[in-house]
């Protein structure tokens, strides 16, 4: 391991326009896993993430609630900041684009991207409505596809044949907020020339370690063709004013990538340390990207061509994850199909989801369903049943009968021998973030162990007096045993690794796995987590919609 390395991992921003769902909670518990397993083998990790808190849909919901676009993004920034602290996210910095060290790093692209002639200016038409005075974002214009005329279509897609079409393209466009026809107006924009990093962009793709099926989309796109990108927006907008251009902000894409800058130099001047160097060209630093599916070109095309522009490294590597499906159907606020995540916090506990995640999740970027009745069955049938109650079914033994110290030795090395034997394939499986197989190898050790102490009968022998040292150290075995599957088990399921610690009276760590404990004391077993509640599950069915009422 080189220990002067340094390793940056971040999420994809949070919009700052409304609440947290559990689609937005898978990517923050699949990069927390990966940044705590990279803890817990003693790399030095930092974690960020921030609120993408520029927009139009931003500008509008503070104009309909009568609150300043400040206000809005300030009390969603603690909202997001909370919702994700209760699902044991754990960032060394949450901040937001709305910031001083952003707007300078922004303004620095800029300048540099300008000087370096990356950018140029063209006239454009876009769709203008003239009741609100507003160029629209296609997020607000509908209108009859152009090619196979399907009425009520995006702005920027059609979800009946499938085409992809500019708004100006839509037959007879309307605003979706004042339900007006829309117009075509004629505007100056700034762009950012994309194209000329087509074969720096091909090169560097060849490093990543994403998947066929999202590579081959990414090749499709290079084979027709990178556009050059409008990085700019009309008054009104909230956002970054362009320097020395008259009522032009940037386009929220651009302060949103460039945000990962800004929220590492906030971080810099919180923790008095330096951390720019891991966009320095020779540095051994490295930068890694947790993204949706859905936001592959901003992170693939425009963010790394950003960095070349202005000569920064490039990311180490993009790992890419599918959506979250509830009854199969994307989870997404505009299709009213998602559960907040306070929502789920206010019936059920942190750790079910994020363990019922790890069972699913993978290095693929498949999308994963979310379905309560298997969460009930896999927690309360795998981790609550085979884990824990390895734990509590040994711990009796030991409470009652030997106050609370394990035996001079284990009654097995050869099976304590065997659950270490995969400490490096799980370690190497958490790097490649393939849980999914990791909490499969974790279920099976744990059957071995309680097929080890259901063969032993603990409760028989223990009825013997002669044959109480041969129970102390079966069942001071099983505590072992348990040891080591929740060392596997703590960048999964923090909290209950945290009570376990407490109940074995010692840390769980890497480093010290192989060594069993013995004549060591432990405290009387407490419930580490419970199962899930079936009344519990149907309370959030019932408040979240999914059940007919």
């Amino acid at each position: 391991m080189n220990t002067s390395k340094k390793i940056l991992v971040t999420c994809a921003l949070p919009y700052s326009n409304g609440s947290i769902h559990l689609g937005h909670i898978l990517e923050h518990v699949q990069a927390d896993i990966w940044v705590r397993h990279k803890k817990m083998i003693g790399e030095k990790v930092f974690f960020v993430c921030a609120d993408d808190s520029h927009g139009t849909p931003i500008m509008l919901k503070s104009k309909k609630l009568g609150i300043s676009p400040e206000k809005l993004i300030n009390e969603t920034n603690k909202e997001h900041y909370n919702d994700l602290k209760d699902f044991s996210i754990n960032y060394d910095n949450y901040y937001t684009t709305h910031s001083k060290e952003n707007k300078e790093t922004l303004e620095d692209f800029y300048k540099k991207l300008k000087n370096n002639g990356y950018i140029k200016k063209k006239v454009i038409f876009q769709m203008y409505d003239e009741k609100e005075k507003i160029f629209l974002p296609d997020r607000f214009i509908k209108g009859t596809c152009p090619k196979c005329k399907s009425k009520n279509q995006n702005g920027d897609n059609c979800e009946t044949c499938g085409s992809i079409h500019n708004s100006t393209e839509l037959i007879d466009p309307f605003s979706t907020i004042s339900k007006n026809f829309l117009i075509k107006k004629k505007t100056e924009h700034i762009f950012f020339d994309l194209p000329k990093f087509k074969e720096i962009l091909k090169n560097w793709i060849k490093s990543l370690t994403i998947k066929t099926n999202i590579l081959n989309k990414v090749k499709e796109w290079i084979k027709i063709g990178l556009k050059e990108l409008d990085i700019s927006r009309d008054h009104p907008y909230f956002g970054f004013k362009i320097p020395n251009e008259k009522n032009k902000y940037f386009y929220v894409w651009i302060d949103a990538t460039i945000g990962y800058i800004g929220t590492v130099k906030n971080l810099e001047k919180k923790r008095k340390i330096k951390l720019m160097n891991f966009w320095e060209k020779n540095s051994t630093s490295e930068v890694f990207h947790f993204i949706g599916k859905d936001i592959v070109q901003f992170h693939i095309f425009l963010w790394p061509s950003l960095l070349e522009g202005v000569g920064y490294k490039k990311p180490k590597d993009i790992f890419v994850h599918g959506h979250v499906t509830i009854n199969k159907k994307k989870m997404s606020k505009s299709g009213k199909n998602f559960i907040l995540a306070r929502s789920y916090l206010n019936f059920l506990n942190s750790e079910y989801l994020r363990y019922y995640y790890a069972t699913k999740l993978s290095s693929k970027s498949e999308d994963i369903d979310i379905n309560l009745k298997d969460l009930l069955y896999r927690v309360n049938g795998e981790i609550i049943n085979k884990v824990i109650n390895l734990a509590s079914r040994n711990a009796k033994f030991i409470n009652k009968y030997f106050l609370n110290f394990l035996s001079a030795k284990i009654s097995d090395d050869n099976i304590y021998n065997r659950f270490l034997k995969e400490k490096e394939k799980i370690i190497h499986k958490f790097h490649n973030r393939e849980y999914q197989s990791i909490t499969k190898k974790i279920m099976f050790l744990a059957d071995m162990a309680n097929f080890y102490i259901n063969k032993k009968s603990p409760w028989k022998l223990i009825k013997e007096n002669k044959r109480r040292r041969e129970v102390h150290e079966i069942c001071s075995t099983g505590i072992n045993l348990f040891k080591v599957l929740m060392t596997y088990l703590k960048p999964i399921t923090p909290k209950t690794a945290i009570r376990s610690e407490i109940f074995l009276n010692t840390s769980l760590n890497f480093r010290d796995i192989s060594k069993p404990l013995v004549n060591h004391k432990i405290k009387n077993f407490k419930c580490l987590l419970k199962k899930v509640s079936k009344k519990k599950l149907f309370l959030l069915h019932k408040e979240t919609m999914l059940i007919k009422k």
